[in-house]
């Protein structure tokens, strides 16, 4: 455990300029990451009920007041995944940060909206919630087996506004245009990474894939898919500003969109504008970089951007 620890810490030292408090972020990285949940407002009536049948299974759980409809729990060892209130579909386990994306695509009912990499779902029925299931979701992932946990989790929420479609991203078909789009692509996991967390790297578990070149591909067919003026999210749980920063700036240089401001409910850092001596586009400044250590979840990055013709 020690030398997986001492290896995370030579890996992370190259971010060391950009992540602020580098020593606290790196302490953290021996803490478990606290456990969250989401209240399922579609098939809630009577939220405080809920609350009360898993404080009585022995379940502390306070909210996050910026978060609404989220909940921290302890202890971090209990298991949500056993209780009536998860297979009745009233709750669903969730980081955090996860839910930024969804924050800065502000999905509308009656809007068109494509998930291109949904599975699980954790998403994608977030959208269908905060569109009151009056929206139009395409839920899209490349593998069956992910469409599989999907669509179980679609039924098991309630969800009754999505679709679901299996395509590799990068060729989904252009013959329908969306209001928004939302790209929370694969990635590295940097941010997901804890000291015996079984989540580690991703690249430790599957080798140096080309992973900015897929999430360049991704974001490009996304863009592609907006009608003018849509909006497209483009989300990783990733430091590397390769997979973040970088993609986007691929985007903005092969197409004419539009980065764009958006208010975070945690607290954030502006994204880079430059990296090892590479310059990025100057509006890069509006992605927003979220740090493990700061946010009590796991690190992400978020950029909001405009088709513009």
């Amino acid at each position: 455990m020690a030398e997986t620890f001492e290896l995370a810490d030579r890996y992370f030292e190259r971010y060391q300029e950009i992540i602020p408090g580098y020593e606290k972020f790196l302490a953290s990285l021996a803490e478990p990451l606290p456990l969250y949940f989401r209240l399922n407002t579609l098939k809630l009536k009577d939220p405080e009920s809920v609350l009360r049948g898993l404080r009585r299974q022995g379940f502390e759980v306070e909210p996050v007041e910026r978060v609404p409809w989220f909940f921290r729990v302890e202890p971090r060892e209990a298991s949500l995944g056993n209780t009536e209130e998860y297979y009745l579909g009233l709750i669903y386990p969730m980081t955090l940060s996860s839910s930024l994306p969804v924050y800065a695509l502000e999905p509308k009912p009656g809007e068109l909206i494509l998930d291109l990499c949904a599975a699980p779902g954790s998403k994608t029925t977030q959208i269908a919630q905060v569109t009151e299931d009056r929206a139009v979701i395409v839920a899209n992932d490349r593998r069956l087996d992910r469409i599989t946990a999907l669509v179980a989790n679609l039924r098991r929420l309630g969800v009754a506004c999505a679709v679901t479609t299996v395509y590799r991203g990068e060729q989904f078909p252009m013959e329908v245009s969306f209001d928004k789009v939302l790209v929370d692509a694969p990635c590295s996991g940097e941010g997901r990474y804890r000291k015996g967390y079984e989540g580690e790297l991703l690249y430790q578990k599957e080798g140096r894939t080309n992973l900015s070149g897929i999430q360049k591909g991704l974001l490009v067919r996304a863009y592609d898919l907006l009608k003018p003026g849509g909006l497209l999210v483009y989300s990783t749980c990733t430091i590397n500003p390769e997979e973040n920063e970088a993609v986007v700036d691929y985007l903005l240089r092969k197409r004419q969109a539009e980065l764009l401001s958006w208010e975070a409910p945690l607290p954030s850092h502006p994204g880079l504008t430059e990296w090892q001596g590479r310059p990025f586009h100057p509006d890069l400044k509006k992605a927003k970089r979220f740090y493990a250590h700061e946010i009590e979840a796991v690190g992400f990055f978020v950029a909001k951007l405009r088709r513009t013709v």
